[in-house]
């Protein structure tokens, strides 16, 4: 159901130019009538803005049953800064949060971890910005499991587009459940998108094509 916070969100990344209509090549190689990129949230007011998003979503899927919230770089770095300052800010839960680096450092500090540095038995979260196929959440869980003996029950993002994965009828979201335990909640849906759409008569061409693109490659 689209509900007033997700019209609101919506509305919020299509102001940002980070929810666009068009002709876009996903990252799984399909050809979408509409990209999310969190890389055009330019401003300190957006990026302060989304992370109050994130943490609302945190907040009511959890609370604060949760030891530290984790960025993969690079996109999850200014979300999981922006997101656990919000936590802090707007509910008065304040946790720790980390990045990876793509290489390793190999001077001063070292190592490939920014910020806290997890614990064996860390119950940790992981802030994204969508899910198309899975390939980030692949190359996460080994990132930190390497770290330390950690428990990873979520995942937060943007945009759940809902799109079959790697096995036939199943989501990138339901594999993500299924191969590694984690629950992924998105602010946002397809279906949410798709359903904003529909009462904005300038979109109708882009709604045409979302629908087809979503009976081809969506699973709801």
């Amino acid at each position: 159901m689209l509900t007033n916070a997700k019209k609101e969100f919506i509305e919020f990344m299509m102001s940002a130019d980070v929810l666009r209509f068009g002709q876009f090549t996903t990252k799984s190689g399909r050809l979408s009538p509409y990209f999310v990129n969190t890389g055009n949230y330019r401003t300190g007011e957006q990026i302060s803005k989304l992370g109050e998003f994130y943490a609302a979503c945190i907040k009511e899927t959890l609370g604060d049953n949760f030891d530290a919230m984790f960025g993969p770089a690079y996109k999850g770095i200014p979300l999981v800064t922006s997101a656990a300052g919000a936590l802090a800010r707007e509910y008065g839960i304040n946790k720790p949060y980390f990045f990876n680096r793509k290489e390793a450092k190999d001077h001063g500090e070292g190592g490939s971890l920014v910020g806290y540095q997890p614990k064996d038995g860390d119950r940790v979260i992981i802030i994204e910005d969508v899910i198309t196929a899975g390939t980030a959440v692949r190359e996460t869980v080994p990132v930190l499991k390497a770290a330390a003996d950690v428990g990873i029950s979520d995942m937060f993002i943007s945009v759940n587009r809902c799109e079959v994965g790697k096995t036939p009828g199943k989501t990138a979201v339901m594999e993500v459940k299924d191969d590694f335990g984690i629950t992924v909640h998105a602010i946002v849906t397809a279906k949410d998108i798709h359903e904003y759409l529909q009462g904005k008569e300038e979109y109708a061409d882009v709604l045409k094509l979302m629908e087809q693109y979503m009976e081809q490659y969506c699973v709801f």
